[in-house]
Protein backbone atom coordinates (compact mmCIF):
# COMPACT_ATOMS: atom_id res chain seq x y z
CA UNK A 1 0.00 0.00 0.00
CA UNK A 2 1.03 3.55 -0.56
CA UNK A 3 -0.42 6.63 0.96
CA UNK A 4 -0.89 9.71 -1.98
CA UNK A 5 -0.66 13.09 -0.88
CA UNK A 6 -4.91 13.29 -0.25
CA UNK A 7 -4.16 10.50 2.74
CA UNK A 8 -6.54 7.82 0.34
CA UNK A 9 -4.47 4.38 0.45
CA UNK A 10 -3.52 2.94 -2.88
CA UNK A 11 -3.87 -0.39 -3.18
CA UNK A 12 -1.01 -3.13 -4.71
CA UNK A 13 -2.65 -5.73 -7.90
CA UNK A 14 -1.75 -8.61 -4.50
CA UNK A 15 -3.36 -6.10 -2.17
CA UNK A 16 -6.72 -5.72 -4.34
CA UNK A 17 -6.87 -9.46 -5.32
CA UNK A 18 -7.32 -10.37 -1.37
CA UNK A 19 -9.69 -7.55 -1.11
CA UNK A 20 -11.90 -9.61 -4.47
CA UNK A 21 -11.19 -13.00 -2.42
CA UNK A 22 -13.37 -10.91 0.71
CA UNK A 23 -15.35 -10.07 -2.29
CA UNK A 24 -16.53 -13.15 -3.65
CA UNK A 25 -17.44 -13.95 0.33
CA UNK A 26 -19.38 -11.05 0.03
CA UNK A 27 -21.36 -12.00 -3.14
CA UNK A 28 -21.66 -15.60 -2.18
CA UNK A 29 -23.59 -14.70 1.18
CA UNK A 30 -25.90 -11.77 -0.47
CA UNK A 31 -26.91 -14.58 -3.41
CA UNK A 32 -27.58 -17.04 -0.32
CA UNK A 33 -29.77 -13.98 1.38
CA UNK A 34 -31.35 -13.19 -2.34
CA UNK A 35 -32.46 -16.84 -2.87
CA UNK A 36 -33.76 -17.23 1.18
CA UNK A 37 -35.84 -13.62 0.71
CA UNK A 38 -39.18 -15.01 -0.08
CA UNK A 39 -42.60 -14.09 1.67
CA UNK A 40 -42.63 -16.03 5.12
CA UNK A 41 -39.00 -15.35 6.48
CA UNK A 42 -37.96 -13.09 9.09
CA UNK A 43 -35.21 -11.20 8.30
CA UNK A 44 -33.43 -12.65 11.52
CA UNK A 45 -33.73 -15.76 9.77
CA UNK A 46 -31.65 -14.01 6.58
CA UNK A 47 -29.29 -12.63 8.98
CA UNK A 48 -28.40 -15.93 10.23
CA UNK A 49 -28.15 -17.24 6.69
CA UNK A 50 -25.43 -14.52 6.00
CA UNK A 51 -23.66 -15.33 9.32
CA UNK A 52 -23.61 -19.27 8.41
CA UNK A 53 -22.22 -18.17 4.56
CA UNK A 54 -19.59 -16.24 5.26
CA UNK A 55 -18.15 -18.19 8.36
CA UNK A 56 -18.51 -21.32 6.44
CA UNK A 57 -16.22 -19.64 4.21
CA UNK A 58 -13.36 -18.54 6.75
CA UNK A 59 -14.85 -14.77 7.01
CA UNK A 60 -15.68 -12.81 9.43
CA UNK A 61 -18.85 -9.92 9.25
CA UNK A 62 -18.03 -6.16 9.28
CA UNK A 63 -21.19 -4.82 11.16
CA UNK A 64 -21.38 -6.79 14.29
CA UNK A 65 -20.09 -4.34 16.97
CA UNK A 66 -19.71 -1.92 15.43
CA UNK A 67 -18.05 0.72 15.49
CA UNK A 68 -16.05 -0.25 18.73
CA UNK A 69 -16.47 -3.81 18.30
CA UNK A 70 -16.81 -3.85 21.99
CA UNK A 71 -18.86 -6.48 24.47
CA UNK A 72 -22.54 -5.83 23.92
CA UNK A 73 -22.18 -2.54 22.11
CA UNK A 74 -22.45 -1.76 18.56
CA UNK A 75 -24.71 -3.08 15.75
CA UNK A 76 -26.10 -5.85 17.24
CA UNK A 77 -26.18 -7.69 13.81
CA UNK A 78 -24.28 -8.97 11.01
CA UNK A 79 -26.26 -7.75 7.60
CA UNK A 80 -27.84 -4.57 7.59
CA UNK A 81 -31.70 -5.47 6.16
CA UNK A 82 -33.96 -2.57 5.81
CA UNK A 83 -37.44 -2.79 4.22
CA UNK A 84 -39.85 -0.43 1.76
CA UNK A 85 -39.24 3.12 3.17
CA UNK A 86 -35.72 2.06 5.36
CA UNK A 87 -32.89 2.98 2.94
CA UNK A 88 -29.91 1.50 5.61
CA UNK A 89 -29.11 -0.05 8.81
CA UNK A 90 -32.49 -1.88 9.23
CA UNK A 91 -31.63 -4.24 12.09
CA UNK A 92 -32.78 -8.14 11.39
CA UNK A 93 -34.88 -9.21 13.73
CA UNK A 94 -38.66 -10.59 14.09
CA UNK A 95 -39.95 -8.59 10.98
CA UNK A 96 -41.46 -11.51 8.15
CA UNK A 97 -40.45 -10.56 4.98
CA UNK A 98 -44.05 -10.03 3.00
CA UNK A 99 -45.12 -9.98 -0.20
CA UNK A 100 -44.77 -7.50 -2.50
CA UNK A 101 -41.42 -6.00 -0.04
CA UNK A 102 -38.77 -4.33 -1.16
CA UNK A 103 -35.96 -5.74 0.88
CA UNK A 104 -31.90 -3.96 1.04
CA UNK A 105 -29.58 -6.32 2.35
CA UNK A 106 -26.05 -4.85 3.23
CA UNK A 107 -23.04 -7.01 3.76
CA UNK A 108 -19.75 -6.70 4.38
CA UNK A 109 -17.30 -9.15 5.83
CA UNK A 110 -13.15 -9.06 6.67
CA UNK A 111 -11.03 -12.38 5.03
CA UNK A 112 -7.02 -12.33 5.74
CA UNK A 113 -7.33 -9.08 6.88
CA UNK A 114 -8.76 -7.16 3.76
CA UNK A 115 -12.24 -6.12 3.34
CA UNK A 116 -15.38 -6.20 0.95
CA UNK A 117 -18.85 -4.32 1.26
CA UNK A 118 -21.80 -4.65 -0.97
CA UNK A 119 -25.56 -4.44 -1.15
CA UNK A 120 -28.41 -5.42 -3.00
CA UNK A 121 -31.99 -4.95 -3.34
CA UNK A 122 -35.14 -6.93 -4.08
CA UNK A 123 -38.28 -6.49 -5.07
CA UNK A 124 -40.16 -9.73 -3.26
CA UNK A 125 -42.97 -11.99 -5.11
CA UNK A 126 -45.84 -9.35 -6.34
CA UNK A 127 -43.97 -6.18 -5.96
CA UNK A 128 -45.44 -2.83 -7.90
CA UNK A 129 -44.30 -1.67 -10.36
CA UNK A 130 -42.98 1.62 -8.73
CA UNK A 131 -40.93 -0.75 -6.42
CA UNK A 132 -39.51 -2.96 -9.25
CA UNK A 133 -38.65 0.46 -11.46
CA UNK A 134 -36.85 1.87 -8.06
CA UNK A 135 -34.65 -1.54 -8.07
CA UNK A 136 -33.78 -0.94 -12.02
CA UNK A 137 -33.07 2.42 -11.97
CA UNK A 138 -30.63 2.31 -8.75
CA UNK A 139 -28.99 -1.09 -10.43
CA UNK A 140 -28.85 1.18 -13.33
CA UNK A 141 -27.14 4.16 -11.36
CA UNK A 142 -24.73 1.93 -9.83
CA UNK A 143 -23.72 -0.19 -13.22
CA UNK A 144 -23.59 4.00 -15.02
CA UNK A 145 -21.31 4.84 -12.44
CA UNK A 146 -19.06 1.79 -12.70
CA UNK A 147 -18.92 2.15 -16.65
CA UNK A 148 -17.88 5.61 -16.74
CA UNK A 149 -14.85 5.11 -14.42
CA UNK A 150 -12.05 5.54 -16.64
CA UNK A 151 -8.20 6.69 -14.43
CA UNK A 152 -7.61 10.60 -14.62
CA UNK A 153 -10.91 11.47 -14.00
CA UNK A 154 -12.32 13.22 -10.74
CA UNK A 155 -15.27 11.45 -8.99
CA UNK A 156 -17.20 14.66 -9.48
CA UNK A 157 -18.02 13.74 -13.01
CA UNK A 158 -19.25 9.87 -11.84
CA UNK A 159 -21.49 12.17 -8.74
CA UNK A 160 -23.26 14.29 -11.72
CA UNK A 161 -24.15 11.50 -13.75
CA UNK A 162 -25.63 9.53 -10.91
CA UNK A 163 -27.06 12.82 -10.20
CA UNK A 164 -28.75 13.59 -13.24
CA UNK A 165 -29.81 9.95 -13.69
CA UNK A 166 -32.11 10.64 -10.39
CA UNK A 167 -33.32 13.65 -11.52
CA UNK A 168 -34.53 12.54 -15.41
CA UNK A 169 -36.36 9.43 -13.26
CA UNK A 170 -38.03 11.58 -10.97
CA UNK A 171 -36.19 10.01 -7.87
CA UNK A 172 -34.72 11.23 -5.11
CA UNK A 173 -31.60 10.71 -4.09
CA UNK A 174 -30.21 10.05 -0.40
CA UNK A 175 -27.41 12.18 0.56
CA UNK A 176 -26.49 11.94 4.44
CA UNK A 177 -24.98 8.20 3.26
CA UNK A 178 -22.26 7.86 1.08
CA UNK A 179 -19.72 5.43 -0.14
CA UNK A 180 -16.56 4.91 1.05
CA UNK A 181 -12.84 4.03 0.56
CA UNK A 182 -12.14 0.34 1.77
CA UNK A 183 -9.15 -2.09 2.66
CA UNK A 184 -7.72 -2.96 5.52
CA UNK A 185 -10.66 -1.56 7.24
CA UNK A 186 -14.69 -1.03 6.16
CA UNK A 187 -14.46 2.87 6.11
CA UNK A 188 -11.19 4.16 4.47
CA UNK A 189 -11.00 7.66 2.83
CA UNK A 190 -12.13 9.26 0.45
CA UNK A 191 -15.97 9.54 1.39
CA UNK A 192 -17.90 8.66 -2.12
CA UNK A 193 -20.66 11.09 -2.18
CA UNK A 194 -23.51 9.81 -4.71
CA UNK A 195 -24.60 13.01 -6.01
CA UNK A 196 -23.26 16.24 -7.92
CA UNK A 197 -19.98 17.96 -6.36
CA UNK A 198 -17.85 20.59 -7.48
CA UNK A 199 -14.91 19.55 -9.02
CA UNK A 200 -12.04 20.98 -6.83
CA UNK A 201 -13.72 20.53 -3.56
CA UNK A 202 -12.96 18.54 -0.77
CA UNK A 203 -15.64 15.83 -1.53
CA UNK A 204 -14.00 15.53 -5.04
CA UNK A 205 -11.08 13.15 -5.71
CA UNK A 206 -9.19 11.61 -8.46
CA UNK A 207 -9.73 8.16 -9.88
CA UNK A 208 -6.21 6.50 -10.14
CA UNK A 209 -5.01 3.10 -10.33
CA UNK A 210 -5.12 1.42 -7.14
CA UNK A 211 -7.87 3.04 -5.42
CA UNK A 212 -10.57 0.40 -4.17
CA UNK A 213 -13.73 2.16 -3.42
CA UNK A 214 -17.27 1.32 -2.15
CA UNK A 215 -19.92 3.24 -4.28
CA UNK A 216 -23.92 2.94 -3.11
CA UNK A 217 -26.23 4.58 -4.65
CA UNK A 218 -29.17 5.04 -2.66
CA UNK A 219 -32.44 6.30 -4.31
CA UNK A 220 -36.45 6.99 -2.78
CA UNK A 221 -39.60 7.66 -4.71
CA UNK A 222 -39.70 10.47 -2.55
CA UNK A 223 -37.43 13.60 -2.07
CA UNK A 224 -34.21 12.09 -0.46
CA UNK A 225 -34.26 13.64 3.17
CA UNK A 226 -34.36 10.99 6.13
CA UNK A 227 -34.91 10.28 9.51
CA UNK A 228 -33.29 7.78 12.02
CA UNK A 229 -35.90 5.79 13.87
CA UNK A 230 -35.55 5.46 17.89
CA UNK A 231 -33.32 1.92 17.72
CA UNK A 232 -30.42 4.48 16.71
CA UNK A 233 -29.84 2.61 13.76
CA UNK A 234 -32.88 2.71 10.79
CA UNK A 235 -32.81 5.28 8.27
CA UNK A 236 -35.86 5.49 6.77
CA UNK A 237 -37.01 8.22 4.35
CA UNK A 238 -39.01 11.12 5.87
CA UNK A 239 -42.01 10.95 3.67
CA UNK A 240 -41.77 7.09 4.56
CA UNK A 241 -41.50 6.47 0.55
CA UNK A 242 -39.60 4.01 -0.72
CA UNK A 243 -36.30 3.28 -1.05
CA UNK A 244 -33.69 1.08 -2.94
CA UNK A 245 -29.80 0.36 -1.88
CA UNK A 246 -27.21 -1.33 -4.59
CA UNK A 247 -23.56 -1.18 -4.02
CA UNK A 248 -20.64 -2.72 -4.91
CA UNK A 249 -16.90 -2.67 -4.33
CA UNK A 250 -14.40 -1.88 -7.11
CA UNK A 251 -10.47 -1.29 -8.11
CA UNK A 252 -9.68 1.72 -10.61
CA UNK A 253 -7.23 -0.09 -13.04
CA UNK A 254 -5.42 1.45 -16.31
CA UNK A 255 -8.68 0.46 -18.29
CA UNK A 256 -11.47 1.22 -16.14
CA UNK A 257 -13.30 -0.70 -12.77
CA UNK A 258 -12.85 -3.93 -11.75
CA UNK A 259 -15.59 -5.26 -9.50
CA UNK A 260 -14.01 -6.62 -6.81
CA UNK A 261 -17.42 -8.19 -5.21
CA UNK A 262 -18.85 -10.45 -7.97
CA UNK A 263 -19.11 -14.26 -7.30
Amino acid sequence: MKQNRDSITLKSAAEIEQIRAAGRVVAATLDACEKACQPGVTTRQLDDIALSTFSSLGATGLFFGYPDYQPRSGYPRHTCISINEEIVHGIPGDRIVRDGDLVSIDCGVRLNGWCADSARSIAVGNASSQARRLVEVTKRALTQAIDAIRPGMRWSAIGSLLEDLAERERMGIIREYVGHGIGRSMHESPKVPNYRVKSGSAEDFLLQPGLVIAIEPMLTLGKGQTLTLRDGWTVVTRDRRLAAHQEHTIAVTEQGADILTLP
